[in-house]
């Protein structure tokens, strides 16, 4: 179940698996192999959970998790900006604090709310670096 996904999602809980799984499947059928598919599968992963370290945790609550996923398609294509690369951005700063301690950033309530999410993106980076050469 987990060998034909991204080693971030094999390292997240089986809800997240089958969310990516079943998303690819179908843009596959829609637009065929290729990145597009991973990017609408991806796109769906980022509704129900957010990338914490090296692998994908559930929200605590379902939605968008930065500006570019709140355009939707294809508004999104059409103006392209940064995402947040699956740190949930829209969560509260509290939020972000406990996460930014988990990944390893002292004192996150000294960042102001997009600094932290850009240092939670860094060490999420980071972490999955690390796993991918183990």
């Amino acid at each position: 179940m987990r060998d034909d996904v991204p080693s971030t999602v094999a390292r997240s809980d089986d809800k997240a698996v089958r969310t990516y799984k079943k998303t690819l499947e179908s843009a596959e059928e829609t637009y065929g192999d290729g990145e597009r598919a991973h990017r609408t599968a991806y796109a769906s992963l980022k509704h129900t959970h957010e990338k914490v370290g090296d692998h994908w945790e559930p929200k605590e609550r379902p939605g968008p998790s930065d500006p570019q996923a709140e355009l939707g398609t294809p508004a999104s294509r059409e103006r392209g900006r940064p995402t947040a690369g699956g740190v949930n951005a829209n969560a509260s700063k509290e939020h972000l604090d406990d996460v930014a301690r988990r990944v390893g950033i002292k004192d996150p309530q000294d960042l102001e709310k997009d600094d932290l999410v850009q240092a939670i993106e860094k060490a999420n980076a980071r972490a999955t670096a690390r796993a991918r050469r183990r």
